[in-house]
């Protein structure tokens, strides 16, 4: 049986396209969406900048995730960034987000008991966790006293991002792993190139591999790594000074991405604080690693 790596430090949304996300004491994900009553919400690009350029392009962006070790070293930097100040929908504790490669399964709360009859063995899990203890971890490492019961499910939500005619959970109102191939079907509609055509390929093999997965009882809420979010000059906007934090070069001058990574909604389901994340390394494509999409 698989167990928790980490553990969600905080979940976020909101309805508009403001570049921070208020705190929130719970979110939906929705499959092949994204966080229901989310601006970036859906099947096609949400994000202005992606839109302006083609709006018919799949959403490899529907969830934001970031790790909490990353703002608590800009912190030490000089840099007080709140849970939520970077867009993210949600911080991560334990969790090296960064290193994952695409493909990525990280699943959301505690692990079911027992597998149901004639299940086969979980695919690998790998110990990619720094130390989180688990469910009962992750107080608000940012430094800010981010207060956790903020919002609730609905606060801040809006009927624009809500996905039409889905229940909770995705399609006909299960958690279901069909819906994320809605992405697929739209990246195989229009031309895509590098990161983005790879990272259809990754998740059209993911979402089938979970289709015919046979251990059953496990419905939590899950995302598909995808990439890495592009850092932007936004983010000086935000904090001056800030996006050299996020964005350097490496040895051979290629760029090194850090401000978060990106997911596309796996299986539906509410994510709170506190639960714990599960970390599923892919199987079914080798392993590659994240580049922005």
């Amino acid at each position: 049986m698989s167990i928790p790596q980490g553990v969600v430090a905080g979940v976020h949304s909101d309805d508009t396209h403001s570049f921070s996300k208020p705190p929130r004491a719970a979110i939906e994900l929705v499959v092949g969406w994204g966080v229901r009553g989310d601006a970036h919400a859906g099947v096609t690009v949400r994000h202005r900048s992606r839109v302006a350029v083609d709006p018919g392009q799949p959403n490899l962006r529907q969830v934001h995730l970031i790790q909490a070790e990353l703002l608590e070293e800009v912190r030490e930097l000089g840099h007080a960034v709140p849970q939520g100040g970077l867009g993210e929908n949600v911080t991560t504790a334990g969790i090296d987000l960064l290193s994952l490669p695409c493909g990525t399964i990280l699943r959301f709360g505690a692990q079911p008991a027992e597998p149901s009859l004639g299940a086969r063995e979980p695919r690998e899990v790998h110990g990619l966790g720094t130390g989180a203890e688990g469910p009962g971890a992750g107080p608000d490492t940012s430094g800010t006293g981010v207060d956790r019961a903020v919002g609730g499910l609905d606060a801040g939500a809006s009927g624009a991002a809500d996905r039409p005619g889905m229940g909770a959970g995705g399609a006909a109102g299960s958690g279901g792993a069909a819906g994320a191939m809605e992405v697929v079907d739209v990246g195989r509609r229009v031309v895509l190139e590098g990161a983005a055509a790879d990272a259809i390929a990754v998740l059209a093999a993911v979402v089938a591999a979970e289709e015919t997965r046979a251990v059953r009882g496990d419905e939590r809420p899950a995302v598909v790594v995808t990439g890495l979010r592009n850092p932007c000059q936004q983010i000086n906007n935000f904090q001056p000074g800030l996006l050299k934090r996020v964005l350097g070069k490496g040895a051979d001058g290629t760029p090194i991405r850090r401000a978060g990574i990106m997911a596309v909604v796996l299986r539906g389901g509410v994510v709170r604080p506190g639960d714990g994340v599960t970390v599923e390394l892919p199987v079914a494509v080798p392993h590659r690693a994240l580049d922005r999409v």
